[in-house]
């Protein structure tokens, strides 16, 4: 049930959703794995949407660098307490409705199953191809859905993975890129990206809409072009190959 301050709250959403669809949203549980110029919007929008509980993992402090994308931090929290930590008191004063469990921590194979067993949707907002192939795996051998997004200058992309329908993120993307430790961002690129994660996720919950499974969304901010293209399983793929 929903009670009279959140029929309140969602007022503007449930017109449009139904008191059905707000309801899916307040038993979901979503984890947001990276609270960096992706995740800080995404967990953002899922809060004020009503998603009834949050895991945050992360395993950094906001540096001055950050600031021009991730939005969840400020000027005089650099290099201070821990990202998980000042983005979980934010969005608990955005919405103290949400559940939301903040994890300090790298990911790990010997960790992620305890920390994303009470997930119903995970949302990638990393960095990196070490960790987004973890967590794919991960997602495929327990059959939960993975939003992926990537962004660099001006340009992102997009995906939604629902393990045994969908390709995997190994099926796109075979080879990881070169790592490095820095890179051309913009802030808004950031934002868009995340905030259409989030979108992704309300759809996937909610079950209203189309979501990019299947397809790759391209995003290029400075030509305001986009792009979609249909991607295939690989049926040799090492990790959904059976699935």
């Amino acid at each position: 049930m929903l009670s009279k301050r959140e029929l309140a709250r969602y007022n503007r959403q449930t017109m449009f959703l139904g008191i059905e669809n707000q309801l899916k949203l307040k038993n979901a549980c979503v984890a947001v794995i990276g609270l960096g110029g992706l995740g800080s919007p995404a967990s953002i929008y899922l809060a004020v949407a009503g998603v009834g509980k949050l895991i945050l993992i992360d395993s950094q402090k906001p540096e001055i660098s950050n600031l021009n994308r991730q939005i969840l931090y400020f000027d005089d929290e650099v290099n201070g307490e821990a990202k998980v930590k000042l983005a979980a008191l934010k969005i608990k004063k955005l919405n103290p409705d949400v559940n939301v469990k903040a994890l300090n921590v790298k990911l790990t194979r010997e960790n992620i199953k305890g920390l994303l067993k009470d997930a119903s949707l995970v949302i990638d907002a990393l960095d990196n191809f070490e960790t987004r192939y973890l967590v794919n795996t991960f997602c495929v051998e327990e059959k939960i859905p993975l939003i992926h997004s990537a962004v660099e200058g001006f340009m992102g992309q997009i995906t939604t993975i629902i393990p045994g329908v969908t390709p995997c993120l190994k099926c796109i993307f075979p080879i990881p890129l070169p790592k490095r430790e820095r890179f051309p961002i913009l802030g808004v690129t950031a934002g868009l990206l995340g905030i259409l994660e989030a979108s992704e996720a309300i759809k996937l919950i909610t079950g209203r809409g189309e979501i990019l499974a299947g397809t790759l969304l391209l995003y290029d901010l400075e030509r305001n072009i986009q792009e979609k293209i249909k991607v295939k399983r690989n049926p040799d793929c090492s990790v959904c190959r059976g699935v």
